[in-house]
């Protein structure tokens, strides 16, 4: 059985998890710019809490964005560190993904339109759907302005709003059956969906894990 490990310091939130011998442990705070200082104790701990060690991990699994430019490297790096180290793949899982697994978790919903708030009067923006307990990009992930935001063409049904993006509710023209605003990734819910990732074969050697931004702007060199 495969042991994988998960993290993410995406946003305001800094989580990992751990699945080893079938069972998931995790550990989630909500600790602004102390990501650097915490992530790694909290491994290290994760681990000894389920008996076992880094080399015992198969894989490793990281938020890759969108979030914030600050969070999203500090896990490219701390992964990237183990990841060579350890000669083990990376399974880089979408930020709002994640958002859209822990809904589905937490409020049973089968349908979200996850939003992070992306500063500069934009959010990140994605639309989501459940298939067989895995929760699937519908369309493209996107940042924009609220106003801009929309369900996908086809959608019908309810739709739970999740992530910071929604503190923009006002503003975004989608009729929702209910939503969470202060909701933030969980590394539990980002295992969940490397677990599916893993067993597709869509793990990647760690020279490959790259960050999405979604804002070019910010993710590329301006051209001289």
């Amino acid at each position: 059985m495969s042991t994988l490990l998960a993290l993410d310091t995406a946003t305001e939130a800094c989580s990992v998890a751990l699945l080893h011998d079938g069972k998931v442990t995790s550990h989630y705070e909500v600790i602004p710019r102390l990501h650097a200082q915490k992530l790694l104790p909290m491994i290290q701990q994760l681990l000894a809490d389920a008996g076992t060690t880094l080399q015992a991990v198969d894989a490793i699994a990281f938020g890759r964005g969108p979030g914030a430019f600050t969070g999203v490297r500090i896990a490219i790096g701390v992964v990237q560190g183990l990841a060579f180290a350890l000669d083990r793949p990376v399974l880089p899982v979408s930020n709002l993904a994640v958002l859209a697994q822990r809904a589905f978790r937490e409020q049973g919903v089968s349908q979200v339109a996850a939003a992070i708030d992306a500063r500069m009067d934009e959010v990140y923006w994605g639309c989501y759907r459940e298939t067989l307990g895995e929760m699937r990009l519908v369309g493209a992930e996107a940042v924009l302005p609220p106003e801009v935001a929309a369900l996908p063409a086809d959608a019908t049904g309810d739709w739970f709003g999740a992530g910071t993006g929604w503190g923009y509710g006002e503003r975004i023209a989608v009729n929702l059956s209910g939503s969470d605003a202060g909701m933030l990734p969980h590394a539990e819910d980002l295992l969940t969906l490397a677990r599916f990732a893993w067993e597709r074969g869509e793990a990647i050697p760690a020279d490959d894990a790259q960050p999405v931004y979604l804002r070019d702007k910010v993710a590329t060199p301006k051209a001289r």
